[in-house]
């Protein structure tokens, strides 16, 4: 008796545990155990629900993107053609771009070949307010170009200016632009390399290029590349792609060029050079030739090479065609190309001076010269 007592207390308490187990299970996921609301049509009442958590890095990201695109603009491009019927003239559009407020006096910096063959030109402020644009100055060299709108100051917020000098590849970059058209879009990457080098639409080389992954597709060329400050590092400019669409790899003209060449096209219409008063022989011919280097192919009257005595090539009495003197290094720096020896130039101001090596015949012979403006 006693044995059959003890298990039908314990069988009794068992059966007391299971049943607090299924309501602390209940209890633990009551939500889950209750239909859902209903409302007059039927139809699920949406649960309240509180606002995602935003990451220090998103909101840092959604900052910089709310503060900067109140300095880029739109860019439309316009010809005119003339009907060949009714001969009257009319507006094609030609493309589009982006661009961004260099300056309160209206000022904005684009692509060169955002504004190319433009008969009109007109930007999108980021109020969506529209004004037509005038061309102040353009170099084609570093694909970029100046444009002025007459908009009031305060419709003009512009960008906060960074250097690219400090750049570190892997560093967070963001892109904003308007591609395809569409209002501002934000895309995000790292630096991917530095010091890359393109070709312009003038077919010279672009040097100390920013390469990118932050997706940069048509519309996006002109707009700022920013680092996750929001300051401007560079203008982007390219993609590399068989197809056309973005790929990856994204090119920016880095801003301590864009610094350089700017307030130049803002004041002159165009970059003022340094340089020695010469012209020089294709490339092509000098290799053809066999030789290493760039060749005088006229000194100018007046100008700094002639007052230090460098040669062009002349013909002789016999009719023969004399070459002139091989320009190999500019202060130590070996020059192969005329490319090389215009971005040495450039790396200068009018007025600086720097040590020339050239060769006259078999003689390797150096000058010092000051730098002359020239066009």
């Amino acid at each position: 008796m006693r044995l059959r007592e003890a298990v039908r207390l314990w069988r009794r308490e068992e059966r007391l545990n299971v049943r607090l187990i299924v309501v602390l299970v209940m209890a633990l996921y009551w939500p889950a155990w209750l239909p859902a609301a209903e409302g007059t049509n039927g139809h699920p009442v949406a649960q309240s629900v509180g606002p995602t958590e935003l990451s220090p890095e998103e909101q840092a990201t959604i900052a910089v993107f709310e503060r900067a695109t109140r300095s880029v603009v739109f860019i439309a491009n316009t010809a005119m053609q003339r009907d060949p019927w009714s001969f009257n003239l009319f507006e094609v559009p030609q493309g589009s771009g982006t661009g961004f407020v260099w300056s309160r006096q209206g000022h904005i910096v684009t692509n060169y070949h955002v504004i190319y063959g433009a008969d009109a030109i007109t930007v999108t402020l980021a109020d969506r307010t529209d004004y037509k644009a005038k061309v102040i100055g353009a170099d084609p060299d570093h694909d970029l170009a100046v444009l002025q709108v007459q908009a009031p100051e305060s419709a003009l917020q512009p960008v906060s200016i960074g250097n690219s000098q400090s750049l570190r590849v892997g560093q967070k970059v963001l892109a904003i632009g308007n591609p395809f058209g569409l209002d501002h879009t934000l895309t995000t990457g790292v630096v991917s390399a530095l010091g890359r080098t393109i070709k312009s639409m003038s077919n010279r080389t672009i040097e100390g290029v920013i390469q990118t992954d932050a997706a940069i597709n048509p519309g996006n060329s002109g707009g700022p590349l920013l680092d996750s400050g929001g300051r401007l590092i560079g203008v982007n400019t390219q993609i590399m792609s068989p197809s056309g669409a973005f790929a990856g790899i994204g090119f920016a003209v880095p801003v301590d060029t864009v610094n350089r060449i700017v307030p130049e096209l803002i004041k002159h219409g165009k970059l003022i050079r340094p340089g020695l008063g010469i012209s020089l022989v294709p490339d092509a011919m000098a290799r053809r030739w066999g030789i290493k280097g760039v060749i005088i192919g006229k000194v100018g009257r007046g100008s700094i090479a002639e007052r230090i005595g460098l040669h062009g090539a002349r013909e002789t009495v016999g009719g023969r065609v004399e070459l002139g003197d091989i320009i190999v290094a500019v202060d130590g720096k070996a020059v192969e190309t005329i490319d090389d020896l215009m971005d040495l130039m450039e790396q200068h101001k009018v007025g600086d001076e720097v040590t020339i090596e050239y060769v006259r015949g078999k003689r390797r012979l150096q000058v010092i010269a000051p730098l002359q403006a020239v066009n």
